[in-house]
């Protein structure tokens, strides 16, 4: 290198190193050294939490299980006594279901004989209260449990049970419903069960009924009087009796009763030996007491009397079942001798021990159930009733008024079917009123004439006591 060079070079140094000088003073803060903190977040307007708030949605308000919503109406006996001791009431939370089991939505249940036993505290199979009451009802199964395989939700049944059934949704076992055959309406299907069990399993499975037979049946234009009456009708030249009150005798006449007797005003035991001198094959007896001793008397040899509920109970007596057995059998005297010698037989029948006997029921379902699809038996619907009319629907009952079967519907009243309910109410309410001021009235009334016979004697008293004085008086001066 030159020396002409060195000065050239070392002036192109120094601008290097003023353009170094330069670009260090021109660089941007983004290019200084980062430290550990974090960038500030950019500004957000209004519009933008807004926005922030939708794409987050808030945390959803707890959802409540059904099992804790789910409520239905029920029928109460909240203790023995009268009509008022069965109430509606409502209760909450979902039936949980149990293997082997399905819920029903009821549409109408059954009134039978043994719920009015049940209320007075007669009927010893019904749990103490507070309890559901109902036997049989109809309805629309909702759900079923675990090993169910021959049911399913939708499918339409009848059902029979202990208890428990007067109200808007059921659990039971599934061996315990059955399904409704075509057409069969839900009227029809609850005034089935009790009744048409009751009456086939007497006469057929005890009373063995064969054509050319005669049956003595009483409370004929009964739910189990009807029912009897049409399967006796399913066997050739069968004669029935039947006992009912007048104004009845037309409706069982038509249903197959071929002799009704008044048992109001005709001793039913002199108009059957009138027909029938030999006597009766079958007699079904619900009354109990001494007309159960009437009816040993009117069989035949090899005769059968069939004892299934004790209605002369409901007049005021307060036993239960065994206690009337052993009133009866104290009264009747029945040994076994005279069974021997006299060639009958005395059965006892009570469907309610019969509830886990399910082949049993079964198998007469089966039957029954054929003989409606072949139109040989219809059950006679009553009347129905609201289960908010229950009082009433019993009192039918128990002042036997019915023809057929009395059925609950858990349908809610209407509105206006409640103002007239209400009306009704009132109007019971002021004519109670008013036969109490009535009596009320008498007892005054009494009570005055008590008392003005009472001054009649007591002035007879003064009156005798005076003229004693002076026939005392008289003989004294003598």
């Amino acid at each position: 290198m030159s020396g002409e060079d060195a000065p050239a070079q070392q002036q192109n140094a120094e601008e290097q190193k003023q353009q170094q000088q330069q670009q260090q003073e021109t660089k941007t803060p983004a290019e200084s050294p980062k430290t550990e903190s974090k960038p500030d977040p950019p500004p957000t307007s209004a519009s933008t939490e807004a926005a922030t708030a939708t794409a987050t949605p808030a945390p959803a308000a707890e959802k409540v299980p059904e099992e804790d919503t789910f409520t239905y109406r029920a029928l109460v006996l909240t203790g023995y006594g009268g009509y008022d001791k069965v109430k509606l009431q409502v209760k909450k939370g979902k039936p949980a279901l149990k293997s082997g089991e399905v819920m029903v939505r009821v549409k109408m249940c059954g009134l039978n004989f043994a719920d009015l036993m049940a209320r007075q505290g007669l009927y010893d199979r019904l749990p103490s209260p507070p309890v559901t009451p109902g036997m049989d009802c109809s309805g629309i199964i909702e759900a079923v449990g675990e090993d169910v395989k021959d049911r399913k939700v939708g499918d339409n049944v009848l059902v029979l049970n202990r208890s428990g059934l007067w109200q808007e949704v059921v659990v039971v076992a599934a061996t315990h419903t059955f399904l409704m055959p075509e057409g069969m309406s839900f009227e029809e299907a609850a005034a089935l069960p009790v009744n048409y069990i009751t009456a086939y399993m007497m006469l057929f499975d005890f009373g063995h009924l064969r054509p050319n037979q005669s049956v003595l049946i009483h409370m004929a234009a009964g739910g189990v009087g009807i029912a009897a009456t049409q399967l006796c009708k399913t066997v050739n030249d069968v004669t029935v009796f039947g006992t009912a009150s007048a104004s009845k005798h037309e409706v069982i006449s038509q249903g197959g009763v071929t002799h009704p007797i008044d048992y109001r005003t005709r001793d039913y035991v002199e108009e059957v030996r009138k027909i029938s001198p030999k006597g009766l094959d079958i007699v079904l007896d619900p009354l109990g007491g001494s007309d159960t001793h009437k009816g040993y008397n009117l069989l035949k040899p090899m005769g059968k009397l069939i004892s299934y509920g004790a209605a002369n109970m409901l007049a005021g007596q307060k036993k239960n079942l065994f206690a009337v057995a052993k009133t009866w059998y104290q009264q009747f005297s029945v040994h076994t001798l005279s069974l021997i010698q006299g060639n009958r037989s005395v059965c006892g029948f009570h469907l309610g021990y019969l509830d886990s006997e399910t082949e049993l029921i079964s198998q007469a379902m089966t039957v029954i159930l054929d003989l409606y699809r072949q139109g040989k038996i219809k059950p006679r619907i009553d009347s129905t009733y609201h289960l908010e009319q229950v009082g009433d629907a019993m009192r039918r009952m128990q002042e036997r008024n019915n023809i057929g079967k009395i059925l609950l519907s858990t349908e809610p009243m209407k509105e206006e079917e409640k103002k007239e309910e209400a009306k009704k109410d009132d109007k019971k309410k002021d004519d109670k009123k008013k036969e109490d001021k009535k009596e009320d009235k008498k007892k005054d009334e009494a009570k005055k004439d008590e008392k003005k016979e009472e001054k009649k004697e007591e002035t007879k008293k003064e009156d005798k006591k005076v003229d004693e004085k002076k026939e005392e008086a008289k003989k004294e001066e003598n």
